[in-house]
């Protein structure tokens, strides 16, 4: 396994391997016994990044979510995980009654909702202290002001280290930053968002998003990363829910003409490496600049170890060429 360190403050940054594991569905789609294989054999690996939310997987079952907290934090407690392993979780997106949803029911971001959501976080997953805590989508009803406070309260508290921000557009993440930084508080580090080799088209209008999606990093997105050296991207849904090897699974907003030839790039780099397109994507996000620690789900020690074997995929320069320079 390879680490790199995300966050900037000596008080809060952590060192987490360059490859983070998508806890998801686990405790809901994903069975217990699975979901501890893949965990454990992530472990094993090095691995000591772990993502979930407090909303996880409430369409599977019409409720609101935290099954994959509670799962971690049986797991956490079956092994005896301390603070070694890094545990990320998001909060804002959680339905505020079941057969609801984010779109039209969602927690929110009001500093009441930041410190409950949290505090329910932390007791699901069975720890003092909340490693990496997400914004997880827009809240457009409360000033930002109150949710850069309410984040950096439980900060000073002790039981937040660092904060992060998903699905946001990039204007609003940096005008959170700098209330932050004009008040000396705390602001978010890490940016979790879409992120793969084949782009989408964002101008789809979606029911969160109607005017197109932010969900996805950008232009705009990935010039501020340049720009701000001390972020750091981790890319959820990098290798597309499998639609690399079934093409049939490939999302709407995917179909441009654009997407084929940066189909085939990326399987004439497969065919030289002799890795798997999945690998290829994997290896050319966690070895570009700026680097992108992709967020890899699995319901399979298989389809772990597929991912783990990309850390050490090593992609030369003229392959790396190729796949930027496909348009």
């Amino acid at each position: 396994m390879k680490y790199r360190t995300i966050g900037t403050d000596p008080q809060t940054r952590r060192e987490v391997s360059v490859l983070a594991l998508g806890a998801m569905l686990f405790g809901s789609v994903t069975d217990e016994k699975t979901s501890f294989a893949v965990l454990d054999r992530y472990v094993e690996a090095g691995g000591t990044f772990i993502d979930t939310s407090d909303n996880y997987a409430f369409w599977v079952d019409g409720g609101q979510g935290g099954q994959s907290e509670e799962l971690l934090g049986r797991w956490r407690r079956s092994r005896g995980i301390g603070d070694e392993i890094v545990i990320a979780t998001k909060l804002g997106a959680r339905p505020l009654a079941p057969g609801t949803s984010y779109v039209d029911n969602a927690e929110g971001l009001s500093a009441k909702v930041i410190r409950e959501s949290a505090e329910r976080s932390r007791e699901r997953l069975g720890v003092e202290k909340l490693d990496l805590l997400y914004a997880h989508i827009e809240d457009h009803e409360v000033p930002l002001q109150e949710t850069v406070e309410g984040f950096a309260e439980l900060v000073a508290e002790g039981t937040v280290g660092l904060l992060g921000v998903s699905n946001h557009a990039t204007w609003r993440i940096e005008r959170a930053r700098a209330l932050a930084a004009a008040a000396g508080l705390p602001g978010y580090e890490v940016l979790q968002y879409a992120h793969s080799h084949l782009r989408p088209r964002t101008d789809v209008p979606e029911a969160l998003f109607p005017d197109g999606s932010l969900g996805h990093a950008g232009p705009d997105l990935l010039s501020y990363l340049r720009a701000e050296p001390g972020l750091t991207l981790v890319a959820y849904s990098p290798l597309l829910k499998g639609a690399y090897t079934h093409p049939d699974r490939l999302p709407r907003d995917f179909g441009h003409p654009g997407t084929p030839a940066r189909l085939k790039v990326l399987r004439e780099v497969a065919r030289q490496t002799g890795a798997t397109v999945n690998q290829v994507v994997l290896a050319w996000q966690i070895g570009g600049e700026p680097p992108v620690v992709p967020l890899a789900g699995a319901s399979s020690v298989a389809q772990l170890e597929e991912s783990l074997a990309a850390v050490d995929l090593q992609l030369t320069s003229e392959q790396r060429a190729r796949l930027d320079s496909v348009h």
